[in-house]
């Protein structure tokens, strides 16, 4: 497996912690599991020139790129905080699921589990 270059990691680290300072998130707080995400996300930022979610499967990922759902912030984070790579998450390790719809995936696998700052959302959430 290859290895993002420092300086897609540099433009990545920057950019997960200010989306965190933006949203009153927290890495995840094991070391490991950020880790993974952001060497992702810096390892597509070099191949794809985006910063395409890489906890997910893709048959052709310059269409994913193209249809922009799951450049990081993907589509639920920016609409309802949630983040199912757990790189953004509560102080607890937990992804925000309280904004999402009853029948999202993330609210029947983790229940109801509150944002911490509310006041800091990305975008206005549907009704």
């Amino acid at each position: 497996m290859s290895q993002p270059t420092e300086k897609s990691v540099k433009l990545i680290s920057n950019y997960v912690e200010k989306y965190c300072e933006r949203t009153g998130l927290n890495l995840h707080p094991m070391k490991d599991v950020s880790d993974a995400v952001t060497t992702g996300l810096a390892m597509h930022l070099d191949d794809l020139k985006r910063p395409l979610c890489p906890c997910r499967f893709y048959p052709d990922k310059q269409q994913a790129v193209a249809e922009r759902e799951w450049l990081c912030p993907c589509s639920d984070m920016k609409t309802y905080k949630y983040c199912h790579c757990m790189l953004f998450v509560n102080a607890e390790g937990m992804p925000v699921t309280e904004h999402l719809p009853e029948d999202h995936e993330g609210r029947q696998t983790y229940g109801d589990i509150a944002d911490p700052a509310p006041e800091k959302m990305h975008r206005k959430l549907p009704n």
